[in-house]
């Protein structure tokens, strides 16, 4: 394809991509579903699953193998932009006088998802090999299935608790605190996971203990060298907020690009950028560095989830992708509202907003992409099991909003008071 060609392609593509993410995530929201949403399926439908079946010559036109490199780095761009910004939100010590709970309800929705999810890879690794996995399954590959059914997508979670009225509440709070501490565990987990697998940067070929050794040492100069630089950047310095989020979404490139090369996934670098940076004197996030942030993330994470859908083949799905669909989101939805709403129950909440908590933790979304995206580029996925699992993730984020409906009206039926004894109750007249 000629110089050309392909700027045309990219261009016609990406106003395709743009105008139809974002319509299905305006479509989402007026079904009572978050704009998120509507952007995974809408990556989903530009797919193989659905555009390359009813369509397959405009399919072909749309997304050749030339096009699919330039939006691949778009699409890495915007998750470097967007767990940049997660990175610099995650403040562990806002959990106040519910930490205590949070930790608890954390621990639990880890723990327990990530134990059912690495004993069914060694129970079922039959099924799995039918899925285009091995048989010898490596430790990477059984932690890593854990990890994608204990990981909770912190953003949609927080929209969902914004868009519900939860801000202010002891379930909603519980819940997006409990999130963050569940975030920083299941990347700390995945970051080793990838370790282990080598991935597929210019390490990869280093033995594992020299890229944990590398690791740690780019962890130790982030923290001890980059640190105390940008807080004299930050806060001695007066530049304009263009020139600072420019110079810190370099620095958040810079580290992806460390990481990647150490054999890992550039979002663990992102992120660890995310965190580094220092908030403001008082510990409060700077609007004016987090708002174009978000803004660019916004913007570009359509590329990711068209790049993810093409992945996604659901016409190749046989009896057996089915059934393990059906099984995991079963898996995923009962391990996770369970553990969450046992651990809050625990930890001093009502059924009712203990099962709120359950139910909100749940949410996977677009977290969970990352992660599957991650997998896949390790090796640690096949296309089959990639498609199950982000069916997984859409599903069970889908269901969230219909379960929180039904668990208020069980506190109303709850909350009922009953009528006394002897009381005549009077038959509904229509």
């Amino acid at each position: 394809m000629s110089p050309d060609s392909l700027i045309t392609h990219v261009v016609g593509a990406s106003a395709l991509i743009l105008v139809s993410a974002h319509t299905g995530g305006r479509l989402a929201r007026r079904l009572g579903q978050p704009y998120i949403v509507g952007q995974m399926a809408t990556g989903i439908a530009l797919g193989p699953s659905l555009l390359g079946s009813t369509a397959p010559t405009v399919y072909a036109a749309l997304f050749p193998a030339a096009v699919l490199g330039a939006l691949t780095g778009l699409a890495q761009f915007s998750l470097v932009v967007f767990l940049f910004a997660v990175g610099y939100e995650l403040d562990l010590k806002a959990l106040g006088g519910l930490a205590r709970s949070s930790v608890t309800v954390a621990l639990a929705s880890f723990v327990v998802p990530m134990a059912v999810g690495s004993g069914c890879a060694l129970l079922f690794r039959d099924t799995l090999h039918d899925l285009g996995m091995d048989r010898d399954l490596s430790p990477a590959v059984v932690v890593f299935a854990g990890v994608a059914l204990a990981t909770t997508a912190v953003p949609v979670l927080t929209a969902i608790v914004r868009e519900n009225g939860l801000s202010r509440t002891v379930p909603g709070v519980v819940a997006v605190s409990a999130a963050g501490v569940l975030d920083a565990v299941c990347w700390t987990v995945l970051a080793g996971a990838l370790l282990n697998a080598g991935g597929g940067g210019a390490g990869a070929g280093l033995d594992w203990p020299w890229r944990l050794a590398l690791t740690a040492g780019h962890v130790t100069l982030m923290a001890c060298a980059a640190r105390p630089l940008l807080r004299l950047l930050l806060w001695r310095t007066r530049l304009e907020t263009s020139l600072r989020t420019a110079l810190l979404i370099g620095f958040a490139l810079g580290s992806a690009w460390v990481t990647h090369a150490l054999g890992l996934h550039v979002i663990l670098g992102a992120l660890l950028a995310g965190v580094v940076v220092p908030r403001e004197p008082g510990g409060t996030l700077d609007p004016d560095l987090l708002r174009p942030l978000l803004s660019v993330a916004s913007l570009l994470l359509p590329f990711f989830f068209v790049l993810s859908g093409q992945s996604v083949a659901l016409n190749s799905m046989t009896g057996t992708g089915w059934a393990a669909l059906s099984v995991v989101t079963l898996l995923a939805v009962a391990t996770k509202t369970g553990s969450g709403a046992v651990a809050a129950r625990l930890g001093g909440l009502d059924r009712h907003d203990a099962r709120t908590v359950g139910i909100l933790l749940n949410t996977r979304g677009l977290t969970e992409l990352i992660v599957l995206d991650a997998g896949l580029d390790a090796g640690l996925l096949s296309g089959p099991l990639h498609t199950v699992l982000v069916f997984m993730a859409l599903a069970t984020t889908l269901l969230t909003q219909p379960l929180l409906q039904l668990n208020a009206r069980l506190a109303a039926r709850e909350r009922r008071p009953e009528p006394a004894p002897g009381t005549a109750v009077k038959p509904y007249a229509g």
